[in-house]
């Protein structure tokens, strides 16, 4: 017997499989209960990539090779203290007490192969054994990553930018090498005054070093930079040099003429100097911020040749300086007027060469990120070669985040919109991120949150970290297209 029923009529069959997510959100209260058996939970799940990095690109064998370790270790090998310092600092622990917090940690004893870090006083005594030559030996261990990172990520710049600059950090203490010399936010206080060099398109810190409270002179400037040339990769053409006016000497000049670099310095006031501004003819300056621009040949007193002087007036009285702020020494006042003189052997015209210098403001943000986030300015002793030791530590921290924003760059993007992720922001970002870490059946692996919002992002950074092999002639890139 056939039943003639309306199509309508019945109800719709429960879908079968798994019900959907509960949509009402998890309540928690005071009440909620709580408790501490979950096991190989981490917070620093955004190592993976770190450690991915460093092994495809073989940073052990690089670090054993490079830097000397003579003190014999027993609960680890010297390469494993020394990645434990730059990764505790690359999280954000910059003091030695302070990787305690990580001393049981899952992904950080997983990525060294132990068990647990040392107390405190095991890796002090370890950084305290570092011959003194380990700061240099750092400083080639990141040089020779800088062209093995370059040539993985297809990074082939032909012209690059080194801004060179100094920073003041007040020490507290009795450390070897303080002074009392320039510190403008800490009058009298003693200080040390590092002098470093930066990438302006990679943002890469490549040339530094840990220096006492007194200027540096014109020698320790001219060495500082011939080291810096050194350190740039095989593919470099052309080098452009930005310096403020504490570089502005001789040395300076000379060192930048014979490496073939186009440079602008700001000049510092001098008598001479003044009455040669005062007796130019002074032109409208309508495509800068000054009122007037001159330029001229001037050979200073101990100079060896006579260079490009390129200056801007300005009419106005410069602004009154704020209590507890520091003065523009780029500017100077004379006669009623403010002056802005650059040294320079730049052909471009006056704007676009004051243009070219203003840039130079990043690598202030760049020292500001160092010191603030790298923990550049924590020195952990009163020995001065420690301290010189860690300071390279901290700046190895500083350049695996632009190593690694480097892997992570968008297809396409060329130098002009590339822009920084700061140490900080990557760590909120790819570094704080949960994980467990399981091992069944002899295998290890990590599972993160479905709910991760950059997991598109993490993903393809490890997918291409995962693709560098080592070519015919050297690291195959695993990027397209080139940053040029």
């Amino acid at each position: 017997m056939v039943k003639n029923r309306n199509k309508g009529s019945e109800k719709s069959p429960a879908k079968q499989g798994s019900a959907a997510v509960a949509p009402e959100p998890n309540k928690i209260n005071a009440s909620t209960p709580f408790d501490f058996s979950g096991k190989n939970l981490t917070a620093y799940g955004g190592l993976f990539p770190v450690a991915t990095m460093l092994e495809k690109l073989d940073f052990q064998s690089l670090m054993e090779a490079t830097v000397t370790v003579k003190r014999v270790t027993k609960v680890m090998g010297g390469y494993q203290f020394l990645l434990a310092m730059v990764l505790g600092i690359y999280i954000g622990f910059s003091r030695l007490s302070q990787l305690s917090f990580i001393a049981k940690d899952p992904m950080v004893t997983g990525i060294l192969k132990i068990t647990g870090l040392p107390p405190q006083s095991t890796l002090w005594r370890f950084l305290s054994a570092l011959h003194g030559s380990a700061a240099q030996q750092l400083l080639t261990v990141q040089t020779e990553m800088r062209r093995r990172v370059w040539a993985a990520a297809n990074v082939k710049l032909k012209t690059v930018t080194l801004d060179t600059d100094t920073t003041v950090h007040t020490v507290y203490g009795k450390q070897q090498g303080a002074r009392k010399s320039y510190n403008p936010k800490n009058k009298g206080k003693k200080s040390y005054q590092p002098i470093l060099t930066f990438l302006a398109e990679t943002r890469e810190y490549v040339a530094g070093e840990l220096r006492n409270g007194d200027r540096p002179t014109g020698k320790q400037i001219a060495r500082h930079l011939r080291s810096a040339f050194k350190t740039l990769p095989e593919g470099v053409e052309k080098i452009y040099a930005r310096a403020d006016s504490g570089f502005y000497c001789w040395e300076a000049v000379e060192a930048y003429q014979q490496a073939g670099c186009q440079f602008i310095i700001v000049a510092r006031k001098t008598a001479r100097l003044v009455e040669k501004l005062k007796a130019m003819e002074w032109k409208p300056s309508p495509e800068t911020d000054a009122d007037g621009e001159c330029e001229f040949r001037y050979q200073p007193d101990g100079w060896g040749n006579a260079c490009r002087f390129v200056a801007l007036r300005y009419d106005k009285e410069p602004e009154p300086v704020k209590a507890g702020a520091v003065e523009p020494y780029q500017l100077f006042e004379n006669g009623g007027y403010t002056y802005r003189v650059f040294v320079t052997n730049l052909e471009d015209p006056i704007n676009l060469a004051a243009w070219f210098y203003n840039q130079r403001a990043g690598a202030e943000n760049l020292i500001k990120e160092a010191n603030n986030d790298a923990g550049l300015t924590a020195h952990p002793s009163r020995r001065f070669d420690v301290n010189c030791n860690h300071f390279q530590m901290a700046m190895l921290a500083y350049n695996l985040n632009c190593w690694l924003m480097l892997f992570n760059r968008e297809a396409g993007v060329s130098l002009e919109t590339m822009k920084h992720t700061t140490l900080q922001t990557a760590r909120l970002r790819f570094l704080f991120v949960a994980a467990k870490i399981w091992r069944h059946a002899g295998r290890t692996g990590i599972s993160y949150s479905g709910h991760y919002e950059e997991r598109g992002i993490f993903q393809r950074l490890m997918d291409r970290l995962r693709k560098i092999t080592v070519g015919a002639p050297g690291l195959a890139p695993v990027m397209a297209p080139s940053l040029s």
